[in-house]
């Protein structure tokens, strides 16, 4: 099985900018170009940095989480400024409690959400006979660079079965 930990964290909150993903939630080919060129779209035209500018720390999430029947995908960040929700935007609350931590490395930041929520939903919950995610957000987190790698955990929610 996969290397992963089960973590107690506080509730957080994270302030996002966001993209409806259209592909069926089986065509993992269709999910990753979609945020792959929502994640291209949001560094070119600078809404990335005016994002990292509210951030309380280096941490860049994308988040995942279903929205009125609508898979979302969210660039964001962690941030105790009062930013207006605008078209696209969202508070995301992350629950206090248990969370899988799946950690890894990547040449990008696509390569490294791509192989943490690969190991995380292909391997480790398929797995897991003790603890079971039941919805609610989850988020990969780039939170520095090692080696000339980016360094990151994938955080998704669980309950003990």
């Amino acid at each position: 099985m996969a290397d992963y930990v089960l973590e107690e964290k506080a509730g957080f909150t994270v302030f996002g900018l966001g993209t409806e993903l259209k592909s069926d939630y089986t065509d993992y080919a269709g999910i990753n170009k979609e945020k792959s060129d929502f994640w291209q779209a949001v560094s070119e035209d600078g809404r990335l940095d005016a994002l990292k500018a509210l951030a309380t720390n280096v941490y860049v999430f994308a988040v995942n989480e279903a929205v009125n029947n609508k898979m979302m995908h969210y660039a964001g960040v962690m941030t105790e400024a009062s930013v207006p929700a605008s078209e696209g935007s969202r508070v995301i609350q992350f629950p206090n409690g248990e969370y899988l931590v799946v950690k890894g490395e990547g040449k990008t930041a696509d390569e490294l959400n791509n192989k943490l929520a690969g190991i995380a939903f292909g391997q480790v919950l398929p797995e897991a006979q003790n603890f079971a995610y039941v919805g609610g957000p989850n988020a990969s987190v780039v939170m520095g660079q090692r080696n000339g790698l980016l360094v990151g955990e994938m955080w998704i929610p669980v309950v003990r079965k």
